[in-house]
């Protein structure tokens, strides 16, 4: 089924109404000392406020799109006959939400026949807003400005580039099982060596950076499809390339690579470990 423009457009204008909306909603609980955390059976933490945004997000799909399908991290999968599925993370870097530190994150996307489609990425704590659709640009929002078109950097050598990872010990730890290279420490490690710098900005926040030309690097070893599908749209439009850490575009992987297009072959070769380290200083 082909997609049209207006279907394109307008689920994207609703995207970014509601992650919006969802995302100023979990401002009421950050940063407030009644919060509750619960633990998830792979481990990880999920708030109330996690559970309440989605469920907002659900309602608002729900009465416009009945027919589309819905995917979150923390419900069961709606169903749908449209080929249009939304995947929703309401709170992408929980971890940073209940320490209090203002770089999680609202990340909504659409998918079509299995292809992100649309993505937002929004910061309710900074208030900073990245959206995209296919063949419509990425735009940056800040605060209640105007849209702005957003664009990836144009640094071409690592050695003057930002790269940005959600957790170093994720490349031990967190690496899904079934890869051969479960290890992944030492692209890390390559990575941190060539770069100019290297922080933990992570979760959606780090993509954000990467879109709007602030970072050329975002790495993540071990994602779920809620943390990327948002990701790829955003990434592309803004002029920059996404992949797995096997090179190829995709949001299905468990992995994510974004650049900001012109260091994309210096990257993909130090992950295989064919790069150069960074001469020291």
């Amino acid at each position: 089924m082909t997609i049209t423009a207006p279907q394109l457009e307008t689920r994207l204008a609703f995207a970014v109404e509601i992650a919006r909306q969802a995302g100023e909603q979990t401002l009421e609980l950050f940063r407030t000392t009644n919060l509750d955390v619960d633990r998830k059976s792979d481990g990880s933490p999920v708030t109330a406020a996690d559970r309440a945004a989605e469920k907002l997000l659900r309602q608002r799909i729900g009465a416009q799109f009945p027919d589309d399908a819905i995917l979150g991290e923390e419900f069961d999968e709606t169903p749908g006959t449209s080929g249009f599925r939304w995947v929703l993370d309401p709170i992408d870097g929980t971890k940073a939400f209940i320490s209090g530190v203002p770089l999680y994150t609202t990340l909504v996307a659409v998918l079509h026949d299995d292809k992100p489609q649309i993505g937002v990425i929004f910061a309710p704590a900074a208030n900073e807003m990245v959206y995209a659709a296919r063949g419509l640009a990425c735009w940056h929002v800040l605060g209640a400005a105007e849209p702005r078109r957003s664009a990836v950097s144009s640094v071409e050598k690592l050695e003057n580039a930002v790269c940005l990872t959600s957790s170093v010990r994720s490349f031990t730890t967190e690496r899904p099982a079934y890869r051969s290279d479960t290890d992944a420490r030492p692209v890390y490690d390559r990575l941190e060596s060539a770069c100019r710098i290297t922080r933990t900005w992570g979760d959606g926040f780090a993509y954000l950076l990467v879109a709007t030309g602030r970072a050329e690097i975002a790495i993540d070893p071990a994602m779920s499809l809620w943390d990327a599908a948002a990701l790829q749209p955003i990434i592309e439009e803004a002029g920059g390339q996404f992949f797995d850490w096997q090179g190829r575009p995709t949001v299905h992987s468990e992995e994510a690579v974004a650049t900001n297009g012109k260091l994309a072959g210096q990257v993909q070769a130090l992950i295989k470990g064919e790069g150069r380290r960074r001469k020291a200083d």
